[in-house]
């Protein structure tokens, strides 16, 4: 049995009542929340980061981000009570869709103290996911978390470690496991049955960042004075310290390396989670990884990049990410797959043929010549892979799991491998070399500057260990 597979196992066990020792939360569904489900009312959910977005990509007005459009979807299951962000407009436009009932917070930790709150959505910069992730379940709160889950790969170690001491459910945002037409878990399921044969290889095409679209500018980006509503230091969190720039806040955050991974990592582990669970390595990631991709700020190898990661070395003030690559990720089984900078879609092959599928359809010989008891068996295989529980909506899903203490569709421990083999592929490219991976230690194998990035210095006061003191 692999180490994932373990994890999760040890999860389950755990979720019919046990107390860990050392936690202070049960695997069980508390007494407030019984006490909620038993009187009819819904249980009090809180959305954390509210982003709004500038008017762009046709929009005249301001629209919601990620972290708006999950807090409300949870907010039509459960009883919205509170709302956290940074920047108070944010926070205010979020709220006042509730008629003066969704409290707002400039500070997460005063939002997770209130006993009402049962669960959180977390949709900030990804750099924030793993410190509020982890303080809201050591308080006792169940957690629907965007994607990517982590910044780096040490943080997916101490979310998993948390979501095991704690036992609290934890859906990850990766919604094509749950929706789009369940195109994807049919996808998955036709890959797994053998019907395109045994050795499969995954294209993971995602397409390039916005601002090769013509959309934004490279940068160099201009400092200015933060706005009001916005506290600047809190959003920086862990992250070096550095002046206000615009292009570093809401959407376009994606697209520097201090906090996030860029379309890597953004859209790559959307495309790449399929990939992964389509082709048998859900429960043990890769192995082996290999790339290159476009990082001008990095050519000509002059840059010490662990230095910079750790905020010792400062770049010219431009978006830093990669934004065209394709990177090579080996599983254990001998499966492979391209993670590419190519038009948005995942192709799987296999000697007996090949699927395409993105959130537009699902094509192929294989999808095209299913009868209709090919069908019904279809059907059954995505019930399986959704552990019993009916696809369609991913926030129901996490809602459904509240209630029964299972695992989620979209769990932290096959996310984890999910991420990491992108966080792999940044760092793969960054470095300029092959990198072998050992799953069984969690570290590179022989590769000591690959090993000093799977985590990065953390800005005081916001370490995770202090902010979840």
């Amino acid at each position: 049995m692999n180490k994932s597979e373990s994890t999760r196992r040890d999860f389950l066990k755990g979720s019919a009542g046990i107390v860990v020792a050392g936690t202070t939360a049960p695997y069980f569904w508390s007494s407030s929340q019984a006490k909620a489900e038993s009187s009819g009312d819904r249980l009090g959910v809180a959305a954390i980061g509210v982003s709004m977005y500038a008017p762009r990509w046709g929009h005249k007005e301001p629209f919601d981000g990620q972290g708006s459009f999950i807090g409300h979807r949870a907010g039509q299951l459960g009883n919205m009570v509170a709302c956290c962000d940074v920047n108070r407009k944010h926070a205010e436009r979020f709220a006042s869709r509730y008629d003066g009932k969704c409290d707002i917070y400039g500070d997460f930790r005063k939002l997770l103290e209130r006993n009402d709150i049962h669960a959180v959505t977390i949709g900030t910069p990804d750099h924030w996911h793993t410190t509020i992730a982890i303080a809201a379940m050591k308080a006792g709160k169940d957690v629907y978390c965007e994607k990517p889950l982590t910044l780096t790969i040490d943080e997916g170690k101490q979310i998993c470690k948390a979501v095991k001491e704690t036992g609290r459910v934890f859906q990850v945002g990766t919604q094509q496991r749950s929706e789009c037409a369940q195109r994807f878990l049919k996808a998955v399921a036709i890959a797994r049955s053998g019907r395109l044969g045994n050795k499969l290889h995954a294209i993971s095409s995602v397409g390039q960042p916005d601002f090769m679209r013509g959309k934004t500018g490279w940068g160099p980006f201009e400092n200015t004075t933060p706005p009001n509503e916005l506290d600047w230091d809190f959003w920086l969190g862990q992250t070096p310290k550095l002046p206000y720039t615009k292009q570093r806040c809401d959407f376009d955050f994606r697209w520097w390396l201090e906090y996030s991974g860029g379309q890597v990592t953004d859209w790559g582990v959307h495309h790449t989670d399929i990939a992964l669970w389509a082709l048998g390595g859900e429960n043990t990631g890769v192995v082996q990884v290999e790339g290159k991709g476009v990082l001008p700020l990095f050519a000509g190898g002059d840059i010490n990049v662990v230095d910079f990661l750790n905020g010792r070395v400062k770049l010219p003030n431009s978006y830093n990410v990669a934004h065209s690559f394709d990177c090579l990720l080996a599983l254990p089984n001998g499966n492979t797959i391209n993670l590419t900078s190519g038009k948005n879609e995942l192709i799987i092959a296999g000697e007996l043929g090949k699927i395409r599928v993105n959130r537009g359809g699902l094509t192929g010989k294989q999808v095209e010549e299913l009868t209709e008891k090919d069908k019904e068996w279809l059907d059954q295989e995505i019930i399986k892979l959704c552990k019993g529980k009916k696809p369609g909506n991913h926030m129901q899903n996490f809602f459904e799991c509240i209630k029964d203490r299972s695992l989620p569709i979209s769990d932290v421990f096959t996310h984890c491998n999910s991420v990491n083999a992108c966080h792999m592929a940044n760092i793969t490219m960054l470095l300029g070399r092959k990198l072998q991976w050992d799953p069984v230690k969690e570290d590179f194998i022989g590769d000591a500057e690959a090993s000093a990035m799977l985590s990065r210095r953390q800005r005081e006061p916001y370490t995770i260990e202090k902010m979840t003191a």
